[in-house]
């Protein structure tokens, strides 16, 4: 199991050398779909939180992390991470097939009805409030 600190530096190295950098939102539906991936495999990629927020699930301590880049790509590489072995090829996978999505389409596809955000997000009356992992799991 990783720290989603750790995970999103990894995702964010990756994406700035391969010249497709992601901004916070999309690292923010990255992580959601990598901890998806994850629990489908009876596995859990991290153990920080998943929030319902507006715009989708997110990951508030990632979130607060990156938050002074706005909206625009992140622009610094972190060298200190790395990962290797099987677990960075479905990493790697979901990254590359989600980072060329536009952001808006990846939160109108975490805001499906009855999915795990909907549950929980209740038109702004769950905002802020921890998505379950079971319910991660279970409703997508």
């Amino acid at each position: 199991m990783y720290t989603a600190i750790d995970l999103s530096k990894y995702i964010v190295s990756k994406c700035i050398r391969e010249r497709q950098p992601v901004s916070n939102l999309q690292l923010q539906k990255i992580l959601y779909y990598i901890q998806k991936d994850y629990l489908s495999r009876g596995d859990i990629a991290f153990s920080d939180d998943i929030e319902a927020w507006q715009f989708g699930p997110v990951v508030p301590n990632v979130y607060y992390y990156f938050c002074g880049f706005g909206a625009m790509p992140i622009s610094i590489p972190y060298d200190d991470v790395s990962f290797s072995g099987e677990e960075v090829c479905n990493v790697n996978r979901i990254v590359e097939e989600k980072r060329i999505l536009d952001p808006w389409d990846m939160v109108e596809e975490t805001h499906k009805p009855n999915g795990a955000w909907a549950q929980i997000y209740q038109e702004g009356r769950g905002n802020h409030k921890v998505i379950p992992i079971e319910l991660i799991r279970t409703a997508g």
